[in-house]
């Protein structure tokens, strides 16, 4: 196998949802799906947006309960060529947001 054909490791950003079960959440704005290549990375991304919750809730626009609860999870993940990347129990995603 090719070094271009070799799956690399990374780090997605996932939600629980009711109908679909786990999914990748974080997309760049543009329709794909953000992979981080470290844990801290990925970490830090909720941590910003946990941050962004709790100012919210300061400012009166979210209530506190909303703005502590932490939803997001990250999940190590293979990133393929072919523009899918699978998590650790073998779910296959397709890198462009549907």
């Amino acid at each position: 196998m090719s070094a271009a054909s070799k799956p690399r490791d990374g780090f997605a950003i996932f939600i629980d949802t009711l109908f679909q079960g786990s999914v990748p959440l974080v997309s760049d704005g543009n329709g794909t799906f953000v992979i981080f290549d470290t844990e801290a990375e990925a970490q830090r991304e909720i941590a910003d947006y946990m941050i962004i919750r709790l100012q919210q809730f300061l400012t009166g626009e979210r209530d506190f309960d909303d703005a502590i609860e932490v939803e997001e999870y990250v999940v190590p993940v293979k990133v393929y060529p072919n523009g899918t990347f699978t998590d650790e129990v073998g779910r296959v995603f397709r890198w462009r947001v549907d």
